[in-house]
Formats: C-alpha cells, sequence, structure tokens
C-alpha cells in the first residue's frame, strides 16, 4: 500500500450514555471522552453539527484534546439538507462555515453532507448546492463572511493557510442511484458515501473523487449489529483496494463507468453503530486489519 495514502478509522459521535463502563473506563468524567476516544481512534465525525450551531470555542476545545495527525468528519447542517432541502441555502451555509468550523485548522477532515430518505434526487438543485461547496479554506472564509444575524458577534473567519476541504454526500434514497448524479458529483469533486445499512437504503460503491468515505450503520440491523470477523475481512481488502487506487473485483457499482484508477486514495471509515456499543470495538477490531497504528502508538 502507498505509504501516502491514509486511513482514518474511527466512530460516529462520541457522547453516549450507555458505552459509559463498557467502552469508557469506570469514573471517567464525560468531559474526557474525547479525549480518551482520540487516543484510540485517528478520526471522529461531530455529531453536533448536525443537530446545532456550534460556536467557534468547541472547535477550538475539540482540536486541543485531540492528537496532532487527527482527524474530525464534520457533518453539515440538517437545516441545509432536511429543512431547506438546499433550497436557497447560500446563507445557511455561510452561518456554517462562520460558526467555527474552520477552527480545527489541520485537524478538518471531510464535511460530510447526509440527506434523508425523502429527498429525492434533483439535478438542478444538486448542482446549485455543490458548485456552493468551498474545496479550500480561503473560499470558506470569503464565504463565512456573508453570514447573517444568526452568528453575529461570533462568526469565524479566520485562516491560516489554504488547506484543502473535501466533501462527502451521503443519500438514502433510489433516484440518486445513476450515472447523472455520480458524474455530478465527479465534477464538483465531492465523494459519494458509501452507506452499509443492512439494505435499508439503496447501496453503491461508486468512487467519484480521490478519497473514499464509508459509513458502517450495522451488518444486519441498522445502528444495532456488529460486524463479524468475516464481515471485517472483507471491508479491510475492500478498503485495501480503494486505497491503492484501483477498486475491489466485487465492488457494488451502480453507475456505467468504472472510476479512472489513480496512484492512491484515504479512506474515511466510521462506525455507526452505536445503539449496543459495538461501534468503538468494531472500529479497532478494523484498524488492526489495516495495520493502522495509532492507538498502539498513542494509548501506552
Amino acid at each position: 500500500m502507498p505509504q501516502s495514502s491514509r486511513a482514518f478509522i474511527g466512530i460516529s459521535g462520541w457522547t453516549y450514555q450507555g458505552w459509559r463502563r463498557v467502552f469508557y473506563p469506570e469514573g471517567l468524567p464525560p468531559r474526557q471522552e474525547l479525549a480518551f476516544a482520540a487516543l484510540l481512534f485517528n478520526a471522529i465525525e461531530i455529531n453536533g453539527t448536525f443537530y446545532r450551531m456550534q460556536r467557534p470555542h468547541n472547535f477550538e476545545s475539540w482540536r486541543e484534546q485531540t492528537p496532532d495527525g487527527f482527524r474530525f468528519a464534520v457533518k453539515g447542517s440538517r437545516f441545509i439538507t432536511h429543512m431547506k432541502q438546499l433550497n436557497d441555502v447560500e446563507t445557511p451555509l455561510a452561518n456554517f462555515f462562520a460558526s467555527g468550523v474552520l477552527r480545527l485548522e489541520e485537524k478538518l477532515g471531510p464535511i460530510l453532507w447526509q440527506f434523508s430518505e425523502r429527498m429525492r434526487f434533483d439535478r438542478d438543485r444538486f448542482e446549485r448546492f455543490l458548485a456552493l461547496l468551498p474545496h479550500g479554506e480561503r473560499a470558506a472564509s470569503k464565504l463565512a463572511r456573508r453570514h447573517d444575524a444568526r452568528v453575529s458577534g461570533r462568526a469565524s473567519f479566520h485562516v491560516d493557510s489554504d488547506r484543502r476541504i473535501l466533501h462527502a454526500v451521503e443519500v438514502r434514497n433510489a433516484t440518486f442511484m445513476n450515472d447523472d448524479f455520480l458524474d455530478l458529483l465527479r465534477r464538483h469533486d465531492a465523494a459519494l458515501v458509501f452507506s452499509d445499512a443492512a439494505a435499508d437504503w439503496p447501496y453503491a460503491e461508486d468512487v467519484t473523487s480521490d478519497f473514499v468515505y464509508i459509513r458502517l450503520h450495522g451488518a444486519e440491523e441498522i445502528y444495532a449489529s456488529g460486524y463479524d470477523a468475516t464481515s471485517l475481512d472483507r471491508w479491510a481488502r475492500k478498503i485495501r483496494a480503494w486505497m491503492r487506487g484501483g477498486e475491489p473485483r466485487d465492488a457494488q457499482r451502480v453507475g456505467s463507468r468504472r472510476a479512472p484508477r489513480a496512484r492512491q486514495r484515504d479512506a474515511y471509515v466510521f462506525f455507526d453503530n452505536d445503539a449496543k456499543v459495538h461501534a468503538p470495538f468494531d472500529a479497532m477490531e478494523l484498524a488492526d486489519r489495516l495495520d493502522v497504528q495509532w492507538r498502539h502508538e498513542h494509548a501506552e
């Protein structure tokens, strides 16, 4: 596997009551749970940004609690994806980036844009949305300055670099399973999320960017069931193929075209089967299969 390709393996969120005394040690204060998890995983999805507007000091705190080399994936606001359904979202997008996302600095990984099962593919609407997304920190800062009064007095625009911003799109309606949508993602350099959800949602493994983003919601029952050794072996094999710049022989593509071969690709993989505390343990098992040494280096 090329040395420059990286696997970021982690969990979707870190604040779960049911994880205490099972994954988190007994007596660990909740305020220390992120720091504990970040010693075991090199990436975590931030769920809170999906539900409500955060503040810059939250992002600063999260960045400071995590080691060098760590990545956060940030869920885009449901106000944009679910409530506005991508209609007139330039100002809400500005508010989202002004809320402090850029304070994560070098630890900012992909932005995850998740859509509901009710959201159908509308080419013009998605093209307008994808065209608005900034792909660099300076462009994001410029967009953030167009915020409205909702974040006045606490907006954050400062950037210390022009690092690339990645975007990933998770869809849950069969109307997206076509070449038109996949070509749109490729044209706007956004990754299709490979969203394994026990057959609850339509599924595809078409590569549309130079990284892959995988969400593992549950092998048999969404959010609840774990991944056994055979499943984890299969996922490790597939991820290695994508990271090497190709694709697995059994890739479940819905598009008519294979992705162009790349020199390598980074992989972001998050376990969201949190209901019965499978997620953190499955993530550690997969990381071991992919030779991710993070927890061995940080949790000593």
